[in-house]
């Protein structure tokens, strides 16, 4: 018995059980249906508000004055989208390119006072519609906060390991013969 288990045979400790296994296979079906969820309320939103959903995310990256290249590195995106992006945003009267204060060679991307307006219609309209602000209370959501918090910490995501802690695999049966 591994220092996984109590004499009860529960799981105490994080490593490999069967349990555990269709545990985290529950909850990664379950995370999947909520992402799924959250993208089509992301879309719903793009859609009535008119404005494609990466011009949507790029909206939210930029606060004031940002350099193209880091909402490119905030997007996980190549620099020709972030073109992209800012073209879009510019034709609608969102965004404006801009020099860097500190290096006119750098180009930045600012929400024009329409932008910034529908930024925050968009992102007070989403966080409405949410399912943890209409079915959780305070508690549950500070500690919903708090766990995802701690299943995304940098540290910690860094080199995630390939199978749980502790976990050896899954038990080998006996070879034939052996007692």
């Amino acid at each position: 018995m591994s220092a996984a288990h109590d004499s009860g045979g529960e799981e105490t400790a994080v490593g490999w059980s069967q349990e555990g296994e269709k545990l985290d296979q529950d909850i990664f079906d379950a995370l999947t249906g909520f992402i799924t969820m959250l993208l089509r309320r992301g879309e719903k939103l793009s859609e009535e508000f008119g404005v494609p959903g990466f011009c949507v995310k790029a909206m939210h990256a930029l606060g004031e004055s940002l350099p193209m290249k880091e909402l490119g590195q905030r997007m996980h995106c190549d620099p020709s989208f972030v073109t992209m992006i800012a073209d879009t945003l510019e034709k609608r009267g969102l965004a404006r390119r801009e020099p860097n204060p500190a290096d006119r060679r750098i180009k930045n991307l600012v929400l024009t006072a329409e932008g910034l307006r529908l930024k925050n219609d968009m992102e007070r309209a989403l966080l409405q519609q949410m399912p943890w602000a209409n079915t959780l209370d305070t508690t549950e959501r500070q500690t919903l906060l708090t766990l995802i918090r701690k299943m995304t910490d940098p540290a910690e995501a860094s080199d995630p390991p390939l199978a749980p802690a502790g976990w050896a695999g899954p038990p080998v049966p006996p070879a034939p013969g052996t007692p």
